[in-house]
C-alpha cells in the first residue's frame, strides 16, 4: 500500500540521526566508509539513493542491518514512482487464469 505522505529519504535519516547527533561531519563519514565525500553528500542531500553496496558500509559503521537502509530507500522510490506520474493507473490487469 502506499501511503499520501511521502516516505522520508535515507539520507535525512542519515544527516539527522547520525551525522548530527554524533557530530560528524560528510567528509569524516565518507573516510570511515571508504567512499567519497561526493557519494556521502549526494545521499545526504538526497540526490542519490543507497545501493546494495552502501546499505553494507552503513550497516557496518551504525550497527544496523544493509535490510533496513534498502528498505528505507525502496519505500522512498516507490512512494515517488506512484506519485510522479498516473500512467500506471491506465495499465489493466492481466487476466493469469484466461482459458
Amino acid at each position: 500500500m502506499i501511503t499520501k505522505r511521502k516516505p522520508r529519504h535515507p539520507g535525512g535519516l542519515i544527516k539527522r540521526q547520525y551525522l548530527e547527533t554524533l557530530d560528524m561531519t560528510i567528509t569524516e563519514l565518507a573516510e570511515r566508509l571508504g567512499v567519497s565525500r561526493k557519494t556521502v553528500s549526494e545521499i545526504v542531500n538526497e540526490q542519490a539513493g543507497i545501493t546494495p553496496n552502501m546499505a553494507l558500509r552503513l550497516a557496518t559503521a551504525f550497527g544496523t542491518t544493509p535490510e533496513l537502509w534498502l528498505n528505507l530507500q525502496q519505500k522512498y522510490d516507490l512512494w515517488c514512482a506512484a506519485n510522479e506520474s498516473d500512467a500506471w493507473k491506465e495499465i489493466s490487469p492481466i487476466n493469469l487464469h484466461a482459458s
